[in-house]
């Protein structure tokens, strides 16, 4: 997850499918392995995992109390579908009781009761710990296990999304194996690396650069399920992944790709295209603080009407066909059509080259020798990062680099293997970055990522306006408000 500033581009995500690996198909509806071409991951721990790959691991090893329905339905509790939880009641405005399913187990055996939900959330609101989605779960007062198998969530206030909030912020944690470790050490266990679940797949194994191993929990207490083992093969990056996939090595893959990447697998006999709308965007971001001195406010990007010049000399739309042909969209803001709050009137910074070089000159940033604009000796450089990982940012930065360049603006291109790209990122040691953040269809996820305060505001956007209204959004009963 994550998300700001200039540039937002949404690329189409493509899916390729062959069968299952079974050789004699899926006999009574079990099937044999299916093998995820996948991006690198960083660490198996639903607190603090951010990788797409490490994420899509987590929802098949943990349960949540409820998931989200097809629908995307936040608001109350319509069509969210019953996992750890078997039901629930609103005991009043600010008060819901759960009763947990008695069939739950960890894959250990030991059942899941209502002080593993107790304990999952002092983990997540724990500082110590610090998860991301630790500022999601403000307006949770307490948790409390009232006997083994009922759970009360009681509220600082009535708002429309304490169900949601209850149930999807949270994997449920096994306290029988974490209670006794270092709330400060949580994070480092070896837990992160060997997960005990609740989920219909147990962890078998992770061979690190190579695969995570997942195997079907037979016993799973909501139903076996239908495919007896997940292989997560990890590869470099895009080109790589669709590599195996083309090669036979690998069943599936989460591609945003290209229109040649398309191509190829459109030709490749055994192979099916579903194209969906992504929950995620990707974006240039600016960090509003200085590198060397966090403390401090950056130099350049410091000044909004710097940044708006930069962006009016980015010609998105230009950028996005160029790489991703009709597969890609450009979205006005940190934005996709999964939001409830999504609407065609929004509109971004327009394009306009003319105006950004009046800008430009207007500032101060006068052309230079070498095409590179000066004011008071400094030019305008600047360094992007971007992660290996990730081939239609790789060729999209190369398109904006040449883009800027004629508006005497220099972006380096540095690109960093995916750890070490968020690890620059959550440290701020940045000029700019290429970022992309999977979104939920709440304005929460805009909270995280773009308020004052958000863990995941590497870019420390400030804008009190916005903060107000993402707030208004979260406590409005009425979508079309």
């Amino acid at each position: 997850m994550i998300r700001r500033s200039s540039l937002f581009i949404a690329g189409a995500a493509i899916v390729g499918l062959s069968a299952c690996r079974s050789p004699s198909g899926c006999p009574s509806g079990w099937c044999g392995t299916v093998v995820v071409a996948a991006a690198q991951l960083d660490v198996l721990n639903p607190l603090v995992s951010q990788s797409d790959v490490g994420i899509e691991i987590n929802d098949l090893v943990f349960s949540k109390l409820a998931d989200l329905g097809m629908g995307l339905n936040t608001i109350g509790d319509s069509g969210f579908v019953p996992q750890v939880a078997e039901r629930w009641t609103f005991v009043n405005p600010t008060t819901i009781r759960f009763t947990l399913n008695p069939k739950a187990r960890w894959h250990d055996g030991v059942p899941v009761t209502a002080r593993d939900v107790a304990f999952t959330f002092a983990l997540y609101r724990d500082t110590l710990v610090n998860s991301p989605t630790r500022p999601l779960l403000d307006r949770i007062q307490s948790v409390t296990a009232v006997d083994s198998n009922t759970v009360v969530f009681r509220f600082t206030h009535a708002y429309p999304e304490e169900f949601y909030d209850a149930v999807y912020q949270m994997h449920i944690l096994p306290a029988h194996i974490l209670d006794t470790v270092p709330r400060a050490r949580v994070i480092s266990h070896p837990f992160g690396q060997h997960p005990v679940g609740s989920g219909p797949y147990r962890f078998v194994r992770w061979v690190n650069g190579q695969y995570v191993e997942l195997a079907a929990d037979s016993t799973y207490f909501l139903g076996r399920p239908p495919i007896r083992r997940v292989i997560f093969r990890v590869a470099a990056d895009m080109g790589a992944a669709l590599n195996q996939l083309l090669a036979g090595d690998a069943d599936v893959i989460y591609l945003y790709g290209t229109p040649e990447m398309v191509q190829q697998i459109s030709q490749t006999k055994g192979l099916r295209i579903t194209p969906y709308a992504p929950n995620a965007y990707s974006y240039i971001g600016f960090n509003l603080r200085d590198p060397a001195h966090p403390d401090r406010p950056n130099p350049l990007f410091a000044d909004r009407a710097l940044r708006r010049a930069i962006s009016m000399a980015v010609d998105a739309r230009g950028a996005v066909s160029a790489v991703l042909g009709n597969l890609g969209e450009v979205t006005p803001g940190p934005l996709t059509s999964w939001q409830w709050i999504w609407s065609d009137s929004l509109k971004g910074i327009p394009f306009d080259s003319a105006a950004a070089r009046r800008a430009l000159d207007e500032l101060g940033w006068h052309m230079g020798p070498d095409g590179v604009r000066v004011k008071g000796g400094r030019r305008l450089e600047f360094d992007l990062l971007v992660p290996t990982t990730s081939t239609v940012r790789r060729r999209t930065a190369v398109v904006v680099q040449d883009q800027l360049k004629r508006a005497g603006i220099a972006m380096h291109i540095t690109e960093l293997d995916l750890n070490t790209f968020l690890d620059r990122l959550t440290a701020g040691r940045f000029d700019a970055a290429f970022a992309s953040f999977a979104q939920d269809p709440t304005p929460s996820s805009l909270k995280q990522d773009w308020t004052v305060g958000g863990l995941f505001n590497y870019q420390h956007y400030d804008n009190s306006a916005f903060d107000r209204l993402v707030t208004k959004a979260m406590n409005e009963p009425s979508r079309e408000r």
